[in-house]
């Protein structure tokens, strides 16, 4: 029995000599692994990296299409603001342009009108000049003849004798009206200076 232990102390230690660590895995794992990380690797770098690079590319060039796009149009809203302001103040100096002729033409309509209404006004008051003055001749002229008349009668009984004779009644009439206007002279004399006068005053 001894004889048996002995045999078997050997075969222990054999075994003891030859265990790893567990923690370490066999050398036929590790170039498995290696070979599966490798195949991987591959496909991954062959396939699917060149798939998420064209992703990659796509979105970056919506990016930047988007971004040129949103420069292109800000500028264009830049450019029509700047040509709305441009109409703007084309519109204002047009509108400031139509008042200045439509003053201009409105004065130059009041002043043609005042003109006109002038004209009017002295054409009217020339024709009741003449309108006067013709009624004043007319006047005149009545007067003289009744005037005449009755101064002819007066002198006729103031005299005693007719005054029939047409000279000599001509004659006195016309003494007699020299006389009246003679006097009508001082008496407008006598009133304009009493006005001047009184306005002195």
């Amino acid at each position: 029995m001894t004889s048996s232990l002995n045999t078997s102390e050997p075969a222990v230690l054999a075994a003891e000599g030859t265990e790893q660590n567990i923690l370490l895995p066999h050398t036929y794992d590790i170039v498995w692994s290696l070979i599966i990380v490798v195949i991987v690797g591959v496909v991954f770098y062959r396939y699917v990296l060149p798939k998420f690079q064209a992703v990659l590319d796509e979105r970056t060039a919506k990016i930047e299409g988007g971004i040129a796009k949103a420069e292109k149009a800000q500028e264009e809203a830049a450019e029509a603001l700047k040509e709305y302001h441009q109409q703007l103040a084309e519109a204002r100096a047009d509108a400031a342009k139509t008042r200045e002729e439509a003053r201009a033409e409105g004065t130059a309509i009041v002043a043609e009108l005042r003109s006109k209404a002038q004209e009017e006004a002295s054409r009217i008051v020339e024709t009741a000049h003449r309108q006067i003055e013709a009624e004043r001749q007319t006047a005149a002229v009545s007067l003289r003849a009744e005037v005449g008349e009755l101064a002819t009668e007066l002198a006729s009984k103031i005299v005693g004798e007719s005054l029939q004779d047409s000279a000599r009644q001509s004659r006195v009439v016309d003494r007699f009206l020299d006389e009246l206007e003679a006097a009508g002279d001082e008496s407008r004399t006598a009133a304009s200076v009493g006005n001047s006068a009184g306005k002195e005053g």
